[in-house]
């Protein structure tokens, strides 16, 4: 199969190398990572160990091949940039996976891209962007992929069966926007609170009142998604939240990472997006709105 890698920080270089053992992968991404990757290759350690060659460039312009797969991993405010530019590569049976953060990635892609080339996906896979040319693979994860229209298709089989076949857990969904709300209302109750105390995920459960505030954090943002007629469990998201934080204690989240490097963040597709969903609804958004603000304060414009 051949992909392309469009994004290519921690987690879109973690995928790429391990899918690049048996495909044709290019990686698309920004200097000085991309150049080292030319120079001397990518080295992934921690959970997996590995050194790939593989073909790295800057500009979507510079892929060499027509793609099978797109896997699209770039920040949620890149979206539609990179959306606009991926059109040029397509073919009638080139698919595009959404394997991002945040809730308004798909409405964005599709300003540019026909549906029917659109799928989407969720990972719990832990990466770290050590330096150029090196990834730290922090915590192994499940990931989920799905047909928008919920379907169980040839081609979403086929992907599964790619991915697992690369060494990266993956299962299906026939609700996958269902999986995508779960793990931004998992997202809004733990990345802006590591954010702001720069601290690892497991901190959030050592502190008592931290604890209560992932809980209060999890039950609004529940509350918002059961208001745009996603159903689920305020308890259920509480206890699976928790297992995340658990599972990646040592874990320093990507909003964490964003702020401690300067770098803008994706609060505005997390907490923002519910903030302004909720509005709509006239259900309550306070933690969200107070979330987003401490954050947008200490982000650049």
């Amino acid at each position: 199969m051949n992909i392309v890698v469009f994004g290519s920080g921690a987690i879109g270089s973690l995928f790429g190398a391990l899918l690049a053992k048996q495909h044709k992968v290019a990686l698309v991404g920004r200097a000085p990572h991309i150049t080292y990757i030319q120079q001397k290759g990518l080295l992934i350690n921690g959970k997996t160990r590995l050194i790939v060659s593989v073909p790295a460039v800057e500009s979507i312009k510079d892929v060499t091949f027509s793609p099978d797969l797109i896997l699209l991993t770039v920040k949620s405010y890149d979206t539609e940039t990179a959306s606009r530019q991926l059109s040029s590569l397509f073919n009638n049976q080139t698919v595009v996976v959404s394997l991002q953060n945040g809730l308004n990635n798909i409405q964005k892609i599709e300003q540019y891209i026909e549906k029917k080339h659109i799928l989407a996906g969720v990972t719990t896979q832990g990466a770290l962007f050590v330096k150029p040319g090196t990834i730290t693979h922090t915590g192994k994860g499940t990931t989920i992929l799905g047909e928008l229209h919920g379907d169980s298709s040839e081609r979403l089989r086929t992907l599964v069966t790619v991915f697992n076949q690369a060494g990266i857990e993956t299962q299906m969904s026939t609700d996958i926007k269902r999986e995508i709300w779960r793990k931004a209302i998992i997202n809004s109750s733990i990345n802006p609170l590591t954010a702001f105390l720069r601290c690892n995920n497991g901190y959030l459960l050592d502190n008592p009142v931290l604890e209560r505030t992932v809980e209060s954090i999890c039950t609004e943002s529940s509350v918002i998604a059961s208001s745009e007629g996603i159903v689920v469990s305020a308890l259920e998201m509480i206890e699976k939240t928790k297992k995340v934080i658990k599972d990646t204690a040592q874990n320093y989240s990507s909003m964490m990472q964003s702020i401690q490097q300067g770098k803008k963040t994706e609060i505005d597709s997390i907490n923002g997006e519910l903030l302004r969903i909720g509005s709509e609804h006239k259900v309550e958004t306070s933690l969200n709105r107070i979330l987003f603000e401490l954050i947008t304060s200490l982000s650049p414009p």
